[in-house]
């Protein structure tokens, strides 16, 4: 099996590790957890409750996307949110949801202490399968 880690130009340049990583066969996507960070590697609106996991999730597509996936490849997601309170993991939970529609893959809502960058509460990793190549016509 051949393993390929994944460095999105289109995220920060800055990240110590690879946005994510394809095996194939049998094309396998793994992404890193798809931090809300700006082009300058800081979270952005950390006071928000809504932004900074609608930029994961759009960093996380990116991720995706540089694997050659998209969102309807995942069957399974984690959610990470900085938060001693049972509801806020939730509440990601819902934007989680909307982003990804009727695919809806299962997920997983995890409280933690902290995560790795200042200001940095919400975090999405997710799996995913490559498509088939199509063949030609």
């Amino acid at each position: 099996m051949a393993v390929n880690l994944v460095r999105c130009t289109r995220l920060f340049p800055g990240a110590a590790y690879a946005y994510a990583a394809t095996a194939r066969p049998p094309g396998l996507i793994f992404t890193a957890g798809a931090c809300p960070l700006g082009g300058q590697g800081r979270a952005v609106a950390p006071a928000d409750a809504m932004a900074p996991m609608c930029r994961a999730l759009g960093n996380l597509r990116i991720a995706l996307e540089d694997s050659g996936a998209a969102i309807t490849d995942v069957p399974k997601t984690t959610v990470y949110v900085a938060s001693s309170d049972r509801d806020d993991p939730c509440c990601s939970l819902g934007q989680v949801a909307g982003f990804f529609g009727d695919h809806g893959p299962p997920g997983t809502p995890f409280g933690v202490a902290v995560l790795g960058y200042p200001g940095h509460l919400d975090d999405i990793e997710a799996a995913a399968v490559a498509p088939s190549p199509r063949a030609a016509p």
